[in-house]
C-alpha cells in the first residue's frame, strides 16, 4: 500500500509540510550543482559565521539565561553554549568540509557487461534531509554543511532550549548561501516550537527522504517509533574503556581521564570503567585519585570500592542502572571483572554500541576484543573520544550512526548520498 503524500491529506499545507515543498524543489536545484559552486557556498558560510559572530553569541545567551532559570544541568547548558571561540572553530568546520572532496557522482562500481552495456552505479544525493536535534546548536551549521556539501537540501527542527540560536543561524546560513547563488530554502529551520511540528516532519512521507534523530535516548526513541519516514537512527553513548592484565598503567589513566573528562557531555565520553581483576590493585588507587582530581564521582561495585578508602575519589555503590546510563557529566561506572571475555559480556549485555576501548600492551589481547566486540567503534589504546567525523577526517559529521544499515559510525559525506544505476548501451535490446 503507498502512503499518501501530505498534500493528498490536506488542500492547505500547513507550514511544515511548505516548508518541505520549498525543500523538495531546492533539493532538485542544487543536485546537478558541480563541487566549485557548492564549495563557494560553504566558503561564504564560514565567512558570514565569523562576521556575525556577535549577533549569534548574543541570541545564544538569550537560550543560556532561559536554560539556566529552568534549572537545566549544567552539562546540556554545556552543550547548548556558544562562545565566539566555539563559532570560530564551527566555521573551521565548514571549511573543513569545503576543502573535503564531492561524494556525488563518484563511481561506487562499474564494469562493461558481456554483451557490451556500460553498467555504473554512482553516488547521488539522498534529496531532503530532516535532522531533528537537541540543545546543539553546533548541529545547525554542522548539518547544513555536511547536507549542502553532498547536494541535499536539510530541514532542521532543533529543541525550543536553542530555538534563538537557531534562529539567528540559520538567518546567516541563508543569506551566505543565497550570495553565492544557491536557493535559500535549501536550508530551513522548520517552523514551530511545539512537538505538533516534529510529529508532522515525520509523517512527510514523499517530500522528505530520511529523518535523522540526534539527541537522547527518549528522542531517538520517539522518531524510530513513530516516524513513517525512513530513519537513520543515531544511537546514545554508554562507552566503555577496559583496562587489561597487560595495560600500560600510565597510559591506562591517561586515556581514562581523556574519555571521561575531557568534555563529558558528549555521546563519545566514556561512561564506563572495567578494570582487570589481575592489575586492579595497581591501577585502581592511581586511576581513582585521577578521577577525583578530575572531579568525577565513581559509580562502583564493591570490589572497586575497597580500593577507595585510600583514595580522594567520591565514591558512590553502583546499582544496575548505573550500567546503562549514559551520564553527560562528571560521573563513571566501574567495575573489576575477571578476565577479558568477562569485560566483552558485560559491554555486550550494556553497551549501546556506540564506542569501547582497551587498554593493553598484549596484541592478542587487542585482537580477540576488537573481534568479540560488536560496537560502531573499537579503540585500542586510544581515547573513545576519537569517535567523531572531523577526528576521524570525514569533516564536521552529521551524527554518529549505532545502526547497522546504509551507515554506521560517524557519519560524513558519503553517508549523505545514494546510488543509482547508469545503464549505457549502442541500441541493446533484451
Amino acid at each position: 500500500m503507498t502512503t499518501p503524500s501530505p498534500l493528498a491529506q490536506n488542500d492547505t499545507p500547513s507550514p511544515v509540510v511548505q516548508a518541505a515543498q520549498r525543500a523538495r524543489t531546492a533539493a532538485a536545484d542544487i543536485a546537478p550543482l558541480p563541487r566549485a559552486v557548492k564549495d563557494e557556498a560553504l566558503l561564504a558560510i564560514a565567512d558570514a559565521l565569523e562576521a556575525r559572530t556577535d549577533v549569534i553569541v548574543a541570541a545564544n545567551a538569550e537560550d543560556i539565561l532561559r536554560a539556566r532559570e529552568a534549572g537545566t544541568s549544567e552539562s546540556i547548558i554545556d552543550r547548548l553554549t556558544l562562545t565566539p571561540e566555539r563559532v570560530r572553530a564551527i566555521a573551521a568546520d565548514v571549511r573543513d568540509v569545503a576543502a573535503l572532496p564531492d561524494p556525488v557522482g563518484e563511481v561506487v562500481r562499474g564494469s562493461t557487461l558481456p554483451n557490451g552495456i556500460d553498467l555504473r552505479q554512482v553516488r547521488v544525493p539522498l534529496g531532503v534531509v530532516g535532522i531533528i536535534y537537541e540543545a546543539r546548536p553546533n548541529v545547525t551549521v554542522d548539518a547544513a554543511a555536511l547536507c549542502l556539501k553532498s547536494g541535499n537540501a536539510v530541514l532542521l527542527r532543533g529543541s525550543s532550549s536553542a530555538y534563538s540560536s537557531n534562529v539567528a543561524l540559520v538567518d546567516v546560513l541563508r543569506d551566505a548561501v543565497k550570495s553565492a547563488g544557491l536557493p535559500a530554502d535549501s536550508v530551513q529551520l522548520v517552523p514551530g516550537e511545539s512537538r505538533d511540528s516534529v510529529r508532522e516532519l515525520m509523517r512527510a512521507r514523499g517530500l522528505v527522504d530520511v529523518l535523522i534523530p540526534r539527541g537522547g535516548a527518549g528522542l531517538i526513541r520517539t522518531v524510530v517509533e513513530e516516524s513513517i519516514v525512513p530513519v537513520i537512527e543515531t544511537g546514545t553513548g554508554n562507552c566503555h574503556v577496559y583496562v587489561d592484565a597487560q595495560a600500560d598503567l600510565d597510559m591506562a589513566v591517561d586515556i581514562l581521564i581523556n574519555s571521561k573528562a575531557q568534555r563529558p557531555s558528549v555521546c563519545n565520553a566514556a561512561e564506563t570503567l572495567l578494570v582487570h581483576r589481575d592489575i586492579a590493585a595497581a591501577f585502581l588507587p592511581r586511576a581513582l585519585d585521577a578521577l577525583a582530581e578530575a572531579g568525577v564521582t565513581v559509580h562502583a561495585d564493591e570490589q572497586v570500592t575497597e580500593y577507595a578508602s585510600a583514595s580522594k575519589a567520591t565514591v558512590v555503590p553502583a546499582t544496575a542502572e548505573d550500567w546503562e546510563t549514559e551520564y553527560l557529566s562528571y560521573d563513571i561506572a566501574a567495575a573489576v571483572v575477571d578476565s577479558l571475555d568477562a569485560a566483552v559480556a558485560h559491554i555486550r549485555r550494556w553497551s549501546s554500541g556506540h564506542t569501547e576501548a582497551i587498554v593493553t600492551t598484549s596484541q592478542a589481547a587487542a585482537r580477540l576484543f576488537t573481534q568479540l566486540v560488536d560496537s560502531t567503534t573499537v579503540a585500542v589504546n586510544a581515547s573513545t573520544r576519537f569517535t567523531d567525523g572531523g577526528q576521524f577526517g570525514f569533516g564536521a559529521e552529521i551524527g554518529i550512526s549505532t545502526q547497522k544499515l546504509h551507515a554506521r559510525g560517524p557519519m560524513g559525506l558519503p553517508e549523505l548520498t545514494s546510488t543509482k544505476y547508469i545503464v549505457t548501451g549502442d541500441g541493446h535490446v533484451r
